[in-house]
């Protein structure tokens, strides 16, 4: 019974994929052209938590809404959340 409940405890991680990861989330700074904006916003991350992943993931979902990514500013866990929510307005957890 032991056996089957550690080959079980080993075969969890890989059928369900994200549970033993963290959640991600990635801090950025992004701009719009004509006239000139700036946004500062917050975003989870759903692939690898780094910062060169991070630019991957969202520079094309901001692209969708008309925005440049300009710079992550830093990735963290969701520790690091409510500190944020103030600064990123409407833009924590849009993009």
């Amino acid at each position: 019974m032991i056996r089957y409940l550690l080959i079980l405890a080993l075969l969890v991680p890989i059928l369900v994929p994200g549970a033993a990861r963290a959640a991600c989330y990635a801090d950025y700074k992004a701009k719009r052209e004509s006239p000139l904006r700036l946004h500062y916003g917050v975003a989870e991350i759903g692939g690898e938590c780094g910062r060169a992943a991070a630019r991957q993931e969202l520079a094309p979902r901001l692209a969708q809404a008309g925005w440049t990514l300009l710079n992550v500013v830093s990735v963290f866990d969701e520790s690091g959340l409510e500190e944020r929510r103030d600064s990123a307005g409407q833009n924590f957890l849009r993009y």
